[in-house]
């Protein structure tokens, strides 16, 4: 079984090197790796080509392309059908790339999900990681892998149409699983073929995973799991839009009532226990559990910010809401039409009866010092002034 081993790269001095070593220290060796540079301006190339003089087994490819566009050149330039993946910013076990393409040998196995551990040396990071990654004992059937650790058949890849070249898309190997098993394609689960991720370090680099993740699946507008069901990522999204609204309600009133001020009180606190307990089940560590409540709401506001800001590019989203917002004025202006009607009525029996419609206690009635029933009823509603008729 012949495999050829695929990466994109952009920018990647500091970590090229480790990566490198790792795949050419495997104890299964890649037929060819298929390098593809997406323009660096740093040292990567250089580093790259270094390698490339010591294994010939090395190609490198240099164009300037988004992530991809690269991911699909280096399948099309792959001379085999078994495919294996990894990102630059991870390092691969030595029995990785072994343990992901042995489930090959099962002919009906179409893509392999590997999976990964992170690299966290900070209590931040490990606050990171809950929220970034999975952990292994949440590993079943309905995982799905990213290209940090998987291996697919060329053939799926051609199925399925590659990966989205759509411009900003941050999330290509969510898409192309999603495709994926929209085509029927077979998984299998390789628990122990792993690579070490690096997670952020910082603030910055983690808001930006978040928010790119989250306006790629908005601008996406895959709202039915194909896997999970209702549990996709845009319907959590509107969840925590929701928790947010309510809690930002509570907010506002509570300042009226001493209940709504104790019950606001209550779930801001369990709010944050919550948040604690998230980090702290997983790291068991009490300074990442205190940091998690920050990284908590750090991570709710980018989600929010990046659905919002992807579904001003998501064409079928944009028509609802613009069909919403017509529907909406459209209920408006009826019933400001029907209300100007009934003030018209109003103005014209005012006249009629000489109803004096702001200072006058007295309203003459007609030859029979009546009201039609009509006109009465609609004077005691609107003007709510008594009916005092001259004898």
């Amino acid at each position: 079984m012949k495999v050829s081993l695929c990466i994109t790269i952009f920018n990647e001095e500091k970590g090229i090197k480790n990566l490198l070593t790792s795949l050419t220290d495997q104890n299964k060796k890649a037929d060819e790796i298929v390098i593809i540079d997406g323009g660096s301006d740093d040292g990567t190339v250089d580093i790259v080509k270094k390698y490339k003089n010591n294994y010939t087994n090395i190609k490198l490819l240099i164009k300037k392309c988004t992530r991809s566009e690269g991911r699909n050149l280096s399948v099309k330039n792959a001379k085999h059908n078994i495919i294996a993946m990894t990102d630059a910013d991870c390092i691969a076990k030595g029995d990785w790339l072994k343990k992901i393409t042995s489930p090959f040998k099962d002919n009906k196995v179409g893509i392999v999900a590997g999976y990964y551990d992170m690299k966290c040396e900070s209590s931040l990071q490990e606050a990171f990681s809950v929220f970034l990654g999975i952990y292994p004992d949440d590993l079943n059937e309905n995982f799905l892998p990213s290209t940090r650790s998987i291996a697919f058949r060329k053939d799926i890849w051609k199925k399925i149409g590659g990966f989205t070249e759509t411009e900003g898309n941050s999330a290509e190997d969510t898409d192309f699983n999603y495709k994926a098993v929209k085509n029927g394609a077979r998984y299998f689960l390789a628990k122990d073929a792993r690579v070490v991720w690096r997670t952020p370090d910082n603030f910055k680099e983690y808001i930006n995973k978040i928010f790119s993740y989250a306006k790629w699946d908005s601008e996406n507008g895959e709202w039915i799991h194909p896997v999970k069901g209702l549990l996709s990522h845009n319907l959590k999204v509107l969840l925590v839009f929701i928790r947010y609204i309510f809690g930002v309600f509570l907010l506002i009133n509570s300042f009226r009532s001493d209940y709504l001020m104790l019950l606001t009180s209550v779930m801001l606190l369990s709010y944050f226990l919550w948040s604690f307990r998230k980090v702290f089940k997983r790291t068991k560590n009490i300074r990442s559990g205190v940091i998690g409540i920050l990284v908590q709401i750090i991570t709710d506001i980018s989600v929010m910010g990046g659905f919002v800001y992807g579904m001003k590019h998501n064409k079928k989203i944009m028509q609802l809401i613009s069909s919403f917002i017509f529907a909406i004025f459209s209920f408006y202006i009826t019933v400001l039409f029907y209300r100007s009607l009934i003030h018209i009525k109003r103005i014209v029996s005012e006249f009629k009866y000489g109803v004096d419609p702001y200072y006058s206690d007295v309203v003459p009635c007609g030859d029979n010092n009546t009201f039609p029933e009509f006109d009465k009823q609609m004077l005691l509603r609107y003007r709510n002034i008594g009916q005092k008729c001259q004898e």
